[in-house]
């Protein structure tokens, strides 16, 4: 992405930004001269990296983040709102992935894929569509998955959640001739979304996989800086982004 000019830089929210894909984006696009707001729920490595960031002359800050609380999605654009007058873009990316298969009733688990992969992107949706069809103009960036085009039986519930970002984002995206929506769809990326929950064999088994034929968070990052960086009246409807062994 070419750097970009202080008048046209945007503001950019990305959720899940502690690590991962949402840490790789923040770098890509504050490096071409966005200004990007930060939120997750681990403070301490979002301050981190705004550290960094702005150590190298970009314009970056964070807040506290749980997508799966409505009110907490609010605070984080409305403060973006406050500090800045508007929100040009909001990327969609926190994120959990605990594969298991169903038998396992592991019902916790599907409640916390449901609330933190569909939910928190609806919530995300709910807190900046009003602003965004006020100015008539806005950019919203769903993070969904190649387990969004099929279905594995370790991963089901993860799998459906899926699915329904790409329907609602599809959706969304014909509501208006004025906003962009925009679907990323990772396949096997170097994250840190198999490290917590779902069965240790299956998670072991596919943090094998990914040292194999895994790709680097930053090729999603480019993914999602390429389709923001497209002319207002052009919409990147869908991008998805995996290796060449996959």
């Amino acid at each position: 992405m070419q750097n970009t000019s202080s008048s046209n830089r945007k503001i950019v929210l990305v959720t899940g930004a502690s690590s991962g894909i949402g840490e790789a984006t923040a770098r890509h696009l504050a490096a071409a001269g966005h200004h990007v707001v930060l939120g997750a729920r681990r403070v301490d490595r979002l301050e981190s990296l705004v550290a960094d960031l702005t150590a190298a002359g970009h314009h970056a800050e964070c807040a506290q983040l749980d997508v799966t609380d409505l009110e907490s999605v609010k605070a984080f654009v409305n403060g973006a709102l406050t500090r800045h007058g508007r929100v040009d873009v909001l990327v969609n990316n926190a994120g959990v992935m605990p594969l298991a298969f169903m038998e396992e009733v592991r019902v916790d688990e599907w409640n916390q894929m449901i609330d933190v992969n569909l939910r928190g992107v609806l919530h995300g949706i709910a807190a900046v569509l009003p602003g965004m069809r006020e100015r008539r103009s806005g950019h919203i960036v769903n993070v969904a998955s190649t387990a969004a085009y099929r279905v594995d039986p370790t991963g089901v519930v993860y799998c459906a959640t899926k699915f329904a970002v790409r329907a609602v984002s599809d959706g969304l995206r014909q509501e208006s001739t004025d906003l962009r929506v925009t679907v990323v769809s990772p396949g096997l990326t170097h994250t840190e979304l198999t490290h917590s929950g779902g069965d240790d064999q299956l998670q072991g088994a596919v943090r094998t996989a990914l040292e194999a034929v895994g790709i680097d968070a930053s090729a999603i990052a480019e993914a999602i800086g390429y389709a923001i960086a497209q002319p207002a009246n052009v919409n990147v409807d869908e991008i998805i982004v995996q290796g060449t062994q996959a």
